[in-house]
């Protein structure tokens, strides 16, 4: 029994009832000269757009029609939306991994993947999270976000601290409180805040919680209760705050945008896609590397996947497609071009995976780092309905406290109304 329904599944009851301009009514999926259409809905940056190329070649009777939205949160409320009106969504649409415990109570609006050419292709925990409990598949894993640790080394130089990046894993193997000291030594020496945003390093946190919001049979944690949380928060906000160790940066805002062309923090908690927005960001930069390392052990950060909406007018091709995209030696592609990191087994012990480099940051071997910083990983944190309604709780908590102006304990005590005053989805 379900008290109110989820995120989606509000935005979906509300929005049945709108006319959407846009939407694809009446396209019957054909170019004017007869080829197969099929749009392909991604966000921020997945590396296919080469691969598109590719594919169109290899098939010819396929044009592929890329619609790239500017961030996950403008994707997110496109599919929901679209969902909603039931028309109007792309062939295939990619999804961030933290939707999936919302789009699965939805599963009959995605087609079954399942397929024996692609089964046993990925990590264990990135199929499962999309396998229904009947075993349908409704999305075919892309990439994961193992994550290290991005630094400025002229910026390390500057403070007196070791710049290769072997020393500088050595520098900062340790907890959460050993990366919080060794910063504020940067930044007595620099005057250089020591990372981009509070609610980042809060994010990289969380990652290695077994159960941040909720239990295992998704039972809402009160949040006045939570005291794993609770200690993170408070953890952030001084080290944020007191110590200024943060740039009060929102990720994805145009002033973080801008940031990476300045001299704006030292290190940044790094998932491997985000090699790729780093780069874009700090395009001309000199200084950019990559430690083997990560507070508290190894965490995964986001990842990705695509599904194919039964909306299709073209399900076989769109999966064809798909499973194309997310193959081995795809996903190696996207990740040298964009830090995409496959989730596929057999990319992970690649060859061409373990021999990659990335010149912009100074020749770190990505591959390997990245490969070795999947391995790491030990702790998936439980991801129930009510993950991405509590997330955003206390991420706005962290953000009206980290620059926003309010007192910590005066923006959680505001996290804690909303908290109450929410309606969760329960069993």
């Amino acid at each position: 029994m379900t008290r109110r329904i989820s995120t989606i599944g509000a935005s979906i009851l509300v929005a049945a009832s709108l006319a959407l301009a846009g939407c694809s009514g009446g396209d019957d999926g054909m170019t004017a000269d007869g080829k197969i259409k099929l749009t392909v809905a991604t966000f921020n940056e997945w590396g296919y757009e080469d691969l598109f190329k590719e594919y169109e070649k290899e098939n010819p009777n396929i044009v592929i029609e890329h619609k790239k939205a500017a961030s996950s949160g403008e994707a997110r409320d496109n599919l929901n939306t679209r969902l909603a009106a039931g028309s109007g969504l792309s062939d295939i649409e990619g999804i961030e991994v933290d939707w999936v415990p919302s789009l699965m109570q939805y599963s009959n609006n995605f087609t079954d993947l399942t397929d024996d050419e692609v089964k046993g292709r990925w990590i264990d925990w990135k199929e499962q999270a999309v396998t229904t409990e009947d075993g349908k598949l409704i999305a075919y894993g892309a990439d994961i976000g193992p994550e290290a640790l991005c630094y400025r080394a002229d910026l390390f130089e500057k403070a007196g601290l070791p710049t290769d990046r072997e020393e500088v894993a050595k520098l900062l193997e340790g907890d959460w409180d050993h990366y919080f000291e060794i910063g504020r030594k940067f930044k007595e020496a620099t005057g250089v805040p020591w990372y981009d945003s509070g609610m980042s390093v809060f994010q990289g946190m969380v990652n290695l919680l077994e159960n941040p919001f909720e239990k295992d049979d998704n039972s809402v944690i009160p949040l006045d209760k939570n005291k794993d949380i609770k200690d993170v928060y408070d953890k952030v906000l001084k080290a944020s705050i007191d110590d200024g160790l943060s740039a009060h940066l929102e990720q994805w805002s145009e002033d973080w945008q801008n940031s990476f062309q300045k001299e704006a923090f030292g290190t940044m908690i790094c998932p491997s896609w985000m090699l790729g927005v780093i780069e874009g960001n700090a395009k001309g930069v000199e200084g950019w590397d990559i430690a083997n390392v990560y507070p508290g052990g190894g965490g995964n950060w986001g990842g990705s996947y695509l599904t194919v909406p039964t909306q299709t007018k073209h399900p076989e091709e769109a999966k064809a497609l798909a499973k194309w995209l997310t193959a081995p030696e795809q996903q190696i592609k996207a990740f040298k071009a964009k830090g995409t990191f496959p989730s596929q087994l057999e990319a992970l012990d690649s060859e061409e995976l373990l021999s990659i480099n990335d010149d912009f940051f100074s020749g770190a071997p990505t591959g390997k780092i990245f490969a070795e910083r999947a391995k790491a990983v030990t702790v998936q944190p439980h991801k129930g309905p009510n993950y991405f309604q509590i997330m955003n709780i206390i991420q706005d908590a962290i953000k009206r406290a980290d620059g926003g102006g309010d007192k910590a304990d005066a923006s959680w005590k505001k996290a804690i109304d909303e908290f109450e005053q929410a309606d969760f989805q329960t069993e």
